[in-house]
């Protein structure tokens, strides 16, 4: 007597792709009845109005907006565009090691703490000092430099 060629794992595959097709026609006509229960036919659309509101209704023409093409701007603002800013800012010496040759400035304006090297010094400085300063950028951030007491 040959055995059978249907394993156990083939047979329980066939199930599961039967009972997938038997759940896909019934989802068929489950869409149909409630097409037909509803009435509607053809492509729901949807619109938008004139504030970026998705609705079911065609917006009104008389509230379209009509903008000049070179109204339109589709990058950063231009360097020529911004206000100047004053490169000079004021702070207070945080830190300051002589012996080690750097320290810390807390800028006045928005409490951040820039890195000051003695190298960027031009006046001796010591901690509690009120001094300006101008920002440069740095390998890990901004550093202080052409500081001066005030």
């Amino acid at each position: 007597m040959a055995k059978s060629q249907q394993t156990f794992s083939k047979s329980e595959k066939e199930k599961k792709r039967l009972k997938k097709r038997e759940d896909k026609r019934k989802k068929m006509e489950a869409r149909k009845a409630a097409k037909e229960e509803s009435g509607a036919s053809g492509i729901q659309f949807a619109y938008v109005d004139h504030n970026g509101n998705l609705t079911d209704t065609p917006p009104d023409p008389e509230l379209k907006v009509e903008y000049e093409l070179e109204d339109i701007q589709i990058s950063t603002t231009k360097k020529e565009d911004l206000p100047e800013e004053d490169p000079v800012r004021k702070g207070k010496v945080n830190f300051f090691d002589t012996s080690k040759g750097f320290g810390f400035i807390i800028d006045s304006d928005n409490g951040e703490k820039y890195f000051t090297h003695v190298s960027g010094l031009i006046d001796t400085i010591a901690e509690n000092d009120k001094v300006s300063f101008e920002l440069e950028k740095g390998m890990r951030g901004m550093n202080a430099v052409k500081v001066k007491k005030v």
